[in-house]
């Protein structure tokens, strides 16, 4: 074995051995909110680079899309987690609007704050390489499975608005939807032999393996251990992280909708940022986003009326007030911008920029709370007026048609389509 393999076996062992002891502890012992979370933290991240890896050389052997949608999959854990317990309470106390808050929220995290840093990161590596900046982030045609998908998912939201519920029925469709997405996934070619030399070394040690087995019982290894601990410190994280909330002041409707998807999406920005760095990986990552926002708007959606259901005892479709489609027709707009931006297969500078001025913007407003209803008065922030969400959501969707239409001599969706179709297996 050569010392750079040496040292790449050491790492994998050492990460494993961290996350897998540091979210055993928080199961068995008790600590102080802070050191949990710490711990928790550590475990989290530790994880996230193990499954990164993995799932690198996993794209030698199953699609890249399949492999980063894996990732994916397995990076929300937490937040199905998180949102399974938020869902389950509202069916016993019927406080459905925190069910509409993280899913809201975690939707527009990926999205309006998850792109732009992904592109930033990666044109700042991309100066310090290569002495210039970076034009755009370019995506191959295959990967129009996933802009398609995430164009279909967001846009199931209409009906949800229309209609003022979620259903059993959503479930349906958007779990559907979720199955469908993987196995169009699955139908792609593998990565070229040619492509494994830019690996780093842990991924590249992976593949380097010969004895099938082994290789491939690794790669499930990273994975499975991965998944395990991302499920184990989900509720430790949450309860810790919330008292650590509760300590500086931030209300409870602003914890749901916004700390807590930032953290329980913490996994999928570390693997991003990690492949980032590389500049090369940089299509991977945001990928990963992208494929992070599907699951959200197929899988964990899906789940939501389900695990209600479940808790209520009956299939009770979630009622919708203003604010709650409000909220969702924002977190639908975000991402239709998203996907104007991709249907071009370039995210550019400019992209970034507006997705992430329109995201900070959104938490700048003037006048009166309009529904008062979560946390003590004067505690942390809460949401803002109906009217500026509003604002900015319309905002995203004239951008969405400008967008598209500046650039309407790029756009090959057909192309790509048939493309895509005719290197399936």
């Amino acid at each position: 074995m050569t010392t750079s393999n040496a040292r790449a076996a050491a790492l994998l062992l050492g990460l494993a051995l961290w996350s897998a002891a540091s979210s055993a502890a928080v199961r068995q012992f008790t600590f102080t909110p802070g050191i949990a979370a710490a711990l928790c933290f550590g475990a989290v991240v530790a994880a996230a680079l193990l499954i990164s890896w993995g799932a690198e050389a996993a794209q030698f052997y199953v699609s890249q899309g399949l492999a980063v949608a894996f990732i994916a999959l397995l990076q929300v854990v937490p937040e199905f987690m998180v949102e399974a317990v938020i869902a389950w309470e509202a069916g016993k106390t019927g406080r459905v609007d925190l069910v509409f808050a993280n899913a809201s929220g975690s939707n527009r995290l990926l999205t309006g704050f998850g792109w732009p840093l992904i592109f930033f990161v990666t044109d700042f590596y991309h100066r310090r390489k290569h002495g210039r900046p970076l034009d755009a982030i370019r995506l191959r045609s295959v990967h129009v499975v996933e802009v398609m998908a995430l164009l279909f998912a967001s846009s199931w939201y209409l009906v949800v608005i229309w209609r003022g519920r979620l259903t059993i029925l959503d479930s349906a469709v958007l779990g559907g939807a979720f199955v469908a997405y993987l196995w169009l996934l699955n139908r792609l070619p593998a990565e070229d032999e040619e492509g494994k030399e830019d690996l780093l070394a842990p991924a590249r040690l992976i593949v380097d393996i010969e004895r099938r087995w082994l290789r491939r019982a690794l790669m499930f290894g990273l994975f499975a251990l991965g998944g395990v601990v991302m499920w184990s410190v989900a509720h430790p994280f949450l309860d810790a992280m919330e008292h650590v909330a509760i300590a500086v002041g931030v209300s409870q409707f602003a914890f749901v909708q916004w700390v807590a998807p930032f953290l329980t999406e913490f996994p999928e920005k570390v693997t991003a940022m990690y492949w980032s760095r590389t500049v090369k990986l940089a299509p991977m990552a945001l990928l990963n986003m992208v494929s992070s926002t599907v699951n959200q708007f197929t899988a964990l959606v899906a789940m939501i009326p389900i695990a209600y259901a479940l808790s209520v005892g009956a299939a009770t479709p979630i009622r919708m007030d203003p604010l709650h489609r409000t909220e969702i027709f924002l977190s639908f707009a975000t991402t239709l911008y998203g996907v104007a931006c991709l249907v071009k297969f370039r995210f550019t500078r400019v992209n970034a920029i507006i997705m992430l001025a329109l995201f900070v913007l959104q938490f700048f407003y003037q006048g009166p709370i309009d529904v008062p209803r979560i946390g003590a008065p004067g505690t942390g922030f809460d949401l803002p007026p109906i009217q500026s969400h509003l604002a900015i959501a319309w905002a995203y969707v004239v951008l969405a048609v400008a967008e598209v239409s500046r650039h309407a001599g790029e756009l090959r969706i057909r192309e790509a389509l048939r493309e895509t179709f005719a290197a399936m297996r």
